[in-house]
Order: C-alpha cells, then structure tokens, then sequence
C-alpha cells in the first residue's frame, strides 16, 4: 500500500526544528544538548528538513568547511525518524538542499563522515567513498565521502 506523503513539506528549516529528531535518532542516550553541533548556530549553516506540519520527519545541515583545501561544505545531522524511513525523504531533503546550493552559487563540493550503514544511500545519491573505515567514539563506524555537484 502506497503511504500518503502528500502532506510533507520539503523547506529550509531553523536548527531548533532538528534538535528533537536528531537527538531521538543520531544521539539517543546522550544528553539532548549532544544534538546541537558547533556552527549550527553560524549564518552560514544551512538546515534543511522534510516536516510534516511542525514534526521534522528527516533533516540534514551544511555547515561552511573547507576540503583539501578548497571551500566546501560538511554535510551533518542527516536522521531520518524511523516511522518515515523507506519513504524517499532523505533522497528528497538531499535534492532539495542540492538544488539551493546550485541556486546560491558558489561552493559546490560538499563532504561528510557517513554512518557505514549509510554509505550506499549516499553512493546512490552520488556521493563517493574517499576513506577507510574509522570510528567516532559516540557514534560508531564512519567513512568520509565526497560529493561535487554540478552547475546550475
């Protein structure tokens, strides 16, 4: 049976309306303040969450970083909570936060240390493995990616 995602909204969003999902599923049994990372709170981080009315059902944040080098942006925060998995929305709230990246101009090399669970999401979104495995103590087994997109 087809699930009805005619009421989600795919938008830029404010930290405060992620803190609650990425703590529920990228920081459980840390105290909820572990949910708001440095530069969340820079003017030049970007969030971006799939809402349906005011509950965040999938989030993402870009913050302003830097990639051998070159200006980039370090994707961040990426949950989605698990009544809405299997429903497209990370892939939705990817290309939506791709398309504004596009549209601001500007950097568009994009990295992030993926959950090795997570890794052949982000490959089948185009993002590519540059790293061997290691371990963030409060979050397990990670690999860095890299993405560049293309123009407009």
């Amino acid at each position: 049976m087809p699930v009805d995602d005619s009421d989600i909204i795919i938008r830029r969003a404010g930290v405060t309306e992620l803190i609650d999902l990425r703590h529920a599923v990228l920081r459980q049994g840390l105290p909820r303040s572990e949910a708001l990372f440095p530069g969340d709170q820079d003017g030049a981080a970007r969030h971006y969450g799939a809402f349906r009315g005011t509950d965040a059902l999938c989030c993402a944040t870009l913050h302003a970083s830097e990639w051998a080098g070159e200006p980039a942006y370090q994707l961040r925060g990426m949950a989605t909570a698990p009544e809405a998995r299997r429903m497209g929305l990370g892939k939705r709230v990817m290309e939506f936060m791709e398309q504004d990246l596009r549209a601001a101009g500007g950097t568009l090399l994009m990295w992030c240390n993926a959950r090795v669970p997570a890794v052949e999401f982000y490959r089948s979104m185009g993002w590519e493995v540059v790293s061997d495995e290691f371990e963030i103590p409060t979050a397990g087994p990670h690999v860095r990616m890299v993405k560049w997109l293309k123009g407009k």
